[in-house]
């Protein structure tokens, strides 16, 4: 499966001033046990706000000039090399992974044509002053499944997006 995982506020902004604009108990708990096992792909950005590789993930950081190495940590200059790099990675350990594009924006719109699924996250808040938003995409392509809402103070509803 080629996936992408993301969340967004009701006005569609995954990031401001380089960091995603929440912090809500449990929200990036979807995050860990979809990707843990697989194969994640992020860009230079979002790596560099984690700012360390993903526990028990091979992660694929995409920048065009700088080079990411370690254990389970891997480097591409675009999409397709990532993809190519994680189909390679699935063979080396003889074992079917999921693929999970993680961001941020210029990834999730390039990314966007190639998914199977979307877990689209929809956190019930307007972020003022965002300057990173979801890429527009066809909803009609998909099948939604509206998932359970959790959260306090804070309200965050995850969605499955497949692709008919």
């Amino acid at each position: 499966m080629i996936a992408l995982i993301a969340a967004r506020s009701l006005n569609n902004v995954i990031g401001k001033k380089g960091k995603i604009p929440w912090k809500i108990q449990g929200e990036q708990k979807e995050f860990k046990e979809l990707t843990i096992g697989n194969i994640v792909i992020m860009g230079r950005k979002t790596y560099e706000e984690i700012g360390h590789p993903l526990a028990n993930r091979k992660t694929i950081v995409l920048s065009k000039n700088q080079v990411f190495k370690a254990e389970n940590l891997y480097s591409a200059k675009s999409v397709k090399e990532a993809l190519d790099l994680a189909h390679t990675l699935e063979k080396s350990d003889g074992l079917k992974k999921n693929i999970f594009f993680a961001g941020g924006y210029e990834i999730y719109k390039e990314a966007l044509p190639l998914v199977d699924t979307m877990y689209l996250t929809q956190v019930e808040l307007t972020v003022k002053d965002g300057d990173t938003f979801f890429p527009a995409f066809n909803e009609s392509d998909f099948e939604i499944e509206k998932g359970q809402t959790f959260g306090d103070k804070i309200k965050f509803t995850r969605n499955i997006y497949r692709r008919k």
